[in-house]
């Protein structure tokens, strides 16, 4: 587990600065925009989603264990980047939910032992 919070830690970061980067430019689109701000905002989110993934060399796929070819982690990694926190949050509830199901497949011994 600590191998994925590892892998996927430089990625919560990129995607809260993302977001937050958004946010700041929302108020300008907003401005003078409107009519096309959201289509915008994500086109801008996903660019520099993909530009960041490319050149921090950020995957998501890969350290969850989805054997893909690496552009495709790449594009899916951008796109997951550009959701923001929303997209972190529902990652670590399937995580959470996984080591649940995990945890209630297991016979006593194993319980005591984890």
């Amino acid at each position: 587990m600590n191998e994925l919070v590892d892998a996927l830690a430089p990625a919560m970061v990129v995607s809260v600065a993302l977001q937050q980067l958004i946010e700041l430019v929302d108020p300008v689109l907003d401005k003078f925009l409107q009519p096309h701000k959201k289509w915008i905002l994500s086109a801008v989110a996903v660019v520099i989603g993909i530009t960041l993934a490319a050149a921090l060399r950020l995957r998501i796929l890969q350290p969850l264990g989805v054997s893909c070819p690496d552009f495709l982690d790449l594009i899916l990694t951008a796109f997951f980047l550009s959701g923001g926190t929303k997209a972190f949050n529902d990652l670590i509830k399937m995580v959470g939910y996984k080591k649940e199901e995990t945890k209630a497949a297991l016979d006593s011994p194993q319980i005591e032992r984890v």
